[in-house]
Parts: structure tokens; sequence; C-alpha cells
């Protein structure tokens, strides 16, 4: 049985408090239930045992068991590319698909101007920059690709700058260094990951500060992060959309930027002096090396006229 169905149930005998959650669970049903069993109880205005005693009573083992099959649900019956794809199916037409879908992508970004305010992306800024330790970062199966992204950006502002790129059991070990002088970089959308989310809840528990990228539904690790930045996620497709959330990481990037002290900038030329010593870019080559990697232009084209004869 959904969990929706078990919350409809009419035999339920519910106090006022446990009808609060049910409540709450239905109206901003599923989401509502993916964050921990203390954020539930707050929105409801609850204490935390009467949410474990509403999920006991429900009949499962506890709030995790109940939240796992939430998730499992969420994810085949929501978010499951397969199903979304007959849902979001465009025209017939390869051009209205792309028009309609680049439109919604537009849309989306708009969404994001409104969905984070300023001093979000002013605190993150600080966070990031004031940090006494090291800038971890990690995301998940596409995001984290975004989180090396911005990984490639601080490591031009500070020292101390750790992508740790896909999840390993090795990198875990990387926590056994962190402390409170440290920041994690999260970057965690639907469906949410589940090593993203163990990393992030392991590094709280060290007291490491945490500056969260998400949706608007939110990971669980929103009750964690010091600072989140919210993107909206849905778009023409059945595959969300991740460009608000690249246009957010490089709108913080270019407000880092602004604010740059005179030792960050000291570090970004020392760093073009490495790169023009080592030819790393083609802009960085001297006229000598340059004219040496031309390509060549196409040898002259061989007459087709005979051969005339010396002895004539």
């Amino acid at each position: 049985m959904a969990i929706r169905d078990v919350l409809m149930r009419g035999d339920l005998a519910l106090t006022p408090s446990e009808e609060k959650i049910v409540r709450l669970l239905l109206t901003d049903y599923p989401t509502s239930g993916l964050g921990t069993a203390s954020s539930l109880a707050r929105r409801a205005g609850v204490s935390d045992p009467t949410v474990v005693r509403l999920v006991v009573k429900l009949g499962y083992e506890g709030f995790p068991d109940f939240q796992a099959k939430l998730l499992a649900e969420v994810e085949a019956r929501l978010h499951s590319p397969l199903l979304m794809m007959e849902a979001k199916r465009q025209g017939s037409s390869n051009d209205s698909a792309v028009l309609a879908y680049l439109d919604s992508v537009s849309e989306a970004l708009q969404k994001a101007t409104a969905a984070t305010p300023v001093q979000t992306y002013e605190r993150a800024a600080r966070l990031l920059m004031e940090a006494k330790g090291e800038i971890v970062l990690v995301g998940g199966r596409f995001s984290r690709h975004i989180a090396g992204m911005l990984a490639g950006y601080l490591v031009q502002f500070r020292p101390g700058v750790r992508d740790l790129g896909v999840l390993s059991p090795q990198s875990f070990d990387t926590l056994a260094d962190l402390d409170r002088r440290d920041v994690l970089v999260v970057f965690d959308y639907r469906r949410y990951q589940l090593d993203v989310v163990a990393y992030a809840k392991q590094a709280a528990a060290l007291e490491v500060r945490i500056l969260l990228f998400t949706d608007q539904w939110l990971s669980p690790i929103a009750d964690l992060a010091e600072v989140t930045i919210v993107s909206p996620l849905e778009v023409a497709s059945p595959y969300d959309t991740l460009a608000p959330a690249i246009a957010q990481m490089e709108a913080l990037t270019a407000h880092i930027v602004s604010t740059l002290d005179d030792d960050a900038r000291a570090r970004i030329e020392r760093l073009e002096k490495v790169r023009h010593a080592n030819a790393v870019t083609l802009d960085s080559e001297g006229p000598e090396e340059s004219s040496a990697r031309k390509i060549p232009g196409p040898k002259p084209a061989r007459s087709k006229l005979p051969k005339q004869d010396d002895k004539a």
C-alpha cells in the first residue's frame, strides 16, 4: 500500500498532534516526509517523540523505515525518467520539443533568481573565503561535475580546496582530517544520493560547516547546512535541469571575485605565472612556440598538364 493511502485510512485513531503531522504530510506529499523527524515535528508544531509514535502506529518500525519506504516510492513513481517520459512527452516535431525545452530552462533560471536571496550568496562567499581549514566539495552522479567546476574557481582564490569527485570508500577516509575549521560544499538534488547524504551527516557530526546547493524539495542535508542555495529543477523533459544550479554556482563565484582582497589577487597572479611558465594554454606561448604549432596549410595542387619533353 502506498504511504499516501496509509495516511488516508479511515480507521486510524489519531490524536490532535498526530493529525497535524498527517495533515502536513498529505498537504506537501511526499516532500514533507523527506527531511528529518525533527524538521517534520518542528513544521507540524509537535514534539519529536510524537512523530516517532505516529509512524509506528502506521505500521513502520520507526522513522528511518518510514522515510526509506517513502524515498523508494518517490524514486519509483515520481522521479523515474522512464515513467516521466510519457508525462512530459512533447509533440512529434523535433523543433517544438527543442524550443519548449529551452523556454522551460529560461523559466527555471528566472525562478532561481527569486528562490535564494542575495544575502544568502553573501553568506556563502564569506563561509568559503574566511574558512581557516579546507574547502571540501562533493556532489551526486551529475551534480559532482558542478562541484568540480566550483573547485576549479575556488582554487584560484584560496589554498586548501579539495574536490572529492566520485565518492568511494576511500573518500570517507578524508573525514578523519576534518573539523570545525573546515567547510563542506555539497551539491545534492533529487533523487538525493545516499553516499552524499551519509558523508555530509558524518561531516556535520565533526562540526564541519556545510554549504548546500539543492532543489526546492530540500535534500535531507538541509537540516545540517549553515547556508542553503535552492534551485528549481523541473523543465519540459523527463530529466531535471542543472542549468540554474550552474548559474547559481557561477553567480556565487562572481560575487567572490567582486570582493577579492590583495592576497587573493596576488595568488591569481602567481598561478598565471606558473601557467605561463608551463605553456598551459595557447595564449601563454611565446611567438616562437606559437609559430611552431601552426597548422600547415593545404599543399599546392599538382598540375594536371602533361609533362613537357625537355628534348623537344
